[in-house]
């Protein structure tokens, strides 16, 4: 499936699930739906299993967001009732509309049946996740859930919640970072489990190349202590003068070790001239990404100079990594230059990353995916060296192969649907859905917002405006109050409320196709004319409007509160 197909599938507001090799751009296409959102004043939720994955679309991890603390198994209904007591949480979901989470492969189901227990219980709805548009995104075929113990069930898919989320699947099949069909080649045969004697011959010949290059070329290994000890050991036998860089913050210290969790930000590094480096943030516009690496070739007053593969000499100044609250505002900001120590880096900490050339030892390899991962790093195999290899490093999860061709079969098929809809029922789903969670669906303030955005700035638009206008706008797209009340994550009360006061401010508006059935209306009118013929004034409000307790009692309470409400609204 090609990226324009699968946006156009995402502004339906459906569940899906974006998969497909690496390279095929499922961050650039998510990115572009984020941008979508945030023009019309949708701030999606963003989450990921770990900090590095997460800080790749500018979120958070899974455990922190719904606050799981260091749990990894599913939580029980006394946990869920302990997070219902607390206010900040009942703020953060209820403004939660869509769910963005990254890098699926490594949740597991405990975790993924986790999330969908809280939102059910916040949003008060026995739907998956609350109902909230859910949108998944990863690639089974790379790293899996980390597990001190062997587990049956290892991946999200096999949670029972993910049946029941109704997922279409969108299998993009476009790749953008390998140039190289032997490459490709390669890593598609190790997704079919199936290496064949020439994807063999071909790694063969890259160990030990000799790679034609300007700079040293990043090292990928598979455990931690290796790269730290090789890259404190590079640095060391530079002769040059150290410069160090330390960070500034602004924010309290919980919230700047927050960013230090979700990011590869450091707080202090120490480069010299010749220095390997790779930068850990994106900034196009400045010719770098996360994952160019460079050379620091000098400093101009006291600001590094890193020369890239490409020839470009970049002039290296502080980035900022910001922490936003649930109101999108800033409450915490690290500025530090975005640049980590690059003659070695995990497999791990590697994963999104796009490398010109690198020098793989897959000697270590212990789990599956690491060695696809590694490989698919690289635009080319002839910018990989390999200088170790073991048979667990062309393995994939025999889990993974299973289902994989049932996921590239349903992505076909909502691949077909959504291309049989004409460009007037495309356009008019996409602003159905828009409608229905409350986002701006007019071109003039979408074109200001993106004005905003531009310049780094956020309007108040969509949080400013009234929540009774909120409902007004889901009036064109649904048919009863509970729909209403279902999209607005509010009860059917709430929403006779704002209709009530929609009348006031429009007395010819039409609101007759809302009226509840079965309403008990002969008998709630007797008491209603009873009651305004005593005329008693407690039973009046300062407004003149008759109070709904004193005809509750006088019916006994056997009629609710909701159906006297419903008969004032729509028959007086």
């Amino acid at each position: 499936m090609k990226q324009i197909t699968a946006l156009n599938i995402l502004k339906t507001g459906k569940n899906l699930f974006i998969t497909g090799s690496a390279g095929t751009g499922k961050t650039y296409l998510l990115n572009q739906y984020i941008m979508y959102l945030k023009e019309r004043c949708i701030y999606p939720t963003i989450v990921a299993p770990t900090g590095i994955a997460a800080s790749h679309l500018k979120g958070q991890t899974i455990h922190s967001f719904f606050a799981l603390g260091i749990r990894d198994t599913v939580v029980d209904n006394g946990y869920v009732e302990f997070l219902l007591d607390k206010s900040y949480l009942k703020s953060r979901f209820s403004k939660l509309k869509v769910l963005i989470i990254d890098e699926i492969s490594m949740v597991s189901p405990e975790i993924f049946t986790s999330m969908d227990k809280i939102l059910r219980a916040f949003k008060n709805s026995p739907e998956p996740f609350g109902g909230v548009q859910v949108v998944i995104s990863g690639d089974f075929f790379q790293l899996p859930p980390v597990s001190k113990t062997f587990k049956e069930k290892r991946f999200a898919w096999q949670s029972p919640v993910w049946r029941s989320l109704e997922l279409k699947s969108c299998y993009l099949s476009e790749k953008f970072r390998q140039e190289d069909n032997r490459l490709i080649q390669v890593l598609d045969e190790i997704r079919t489990g199936d290496v064949s004697e020439e994807a063999r011959k071909l790694l063969e010949e890259s160990f030990n190349r000799e790679l034609t290059t300007n700079f040293q070329v990043t090292k990928l290994y598979t455990h931690n202590i290796d790269v730290e000890r090789i890259n404190l050991e590079e640095l060391s036998r530079l002769k040059g003068k150290p410069q160090i860089f330390t960070y500034s913050s602004k924010g309290s210290a919980k919230n700047i070790e927050k960013i230090f969790k979700t990011s590869l930000v450091l707080e202090e590094i120490t480069l010299k001239k010749d220095a390997v480096v790779i930068f850990i943030k994106n900034n196009p516009e400045k010719d770098y990404v996360n994952g160019t690496t460079g050379v620091v070739i000098g400093f101009e007053n006291d600001i590094p100079l890193v020369k890239t593969a490409t020839g470009r000499i970049i002039r290296v100044v502080a980035e900022d990594w910001t922490l936003e609250n649930d109101k999108g505002e800033t409450v915490a900001t690290v500025s530090q230059i975005p640049l980590r120590l690059a003659w070695a880096i995990t497999i791990h900490k590697s994963q999104g990353m796009t490398l010109d050339m690198a020098e793989v030892d897959l000697s270590s390899t212990f789990e599956v995916g690491q060695g696809y991962v590694a490989l698919s790093r690289v635009k080319s195999i002839d910018g990989l060296r390999l200088i170790g290899l073991n048979e667990m490093a062309l393995r994939v999860e025999p889990l993974t192969l299973r289902i994989d061709e049932p996921i590239k079969k349903a992505s076909k098929k909502a691949e077909l649907e959504i291309e049989s809809y004409s460009e007037e029922e495309l356009e008019k789903a996409h602003l159905n859905y828009m409608r229905r969670i409350g986002g701006l669906t007019n071109f003039v303030q979408i074109e200001a917002e993106k004005k905003l955005i531009r310049v780094g700035k956020r309007s108040k638009m969509g949080s400013d405006i009234p929540t009774h206008l909120k409902t007004k706008i889901l009036m064109e797209s649904c048919s009863t109050l509970k729909e209403i009340a279902k999209n607005r994550s509010v009860t059917e009360s709430t929403i006779m409320n704002h209709l009530r006061i929609l009348k006031k401010e429009d007395a010819n508006l039409d609101i007759s196709r809302f009226k509840p059935k079965h309403l008990k209306t002969k008998a709630i009118d007797k008491v209603i004319a009873k009651l305004k013929k005593e005329n008693n004034k407690e039973n009046f409000s300062d407004d003149g409007e008759l109070r709904l307790k004193p005809i509750f009692d006088a019916l006994n309470g056997n009629v609710s509160y909701d159906d006297i409400k419903a008969t004032l609204l729509f028959c007086y």
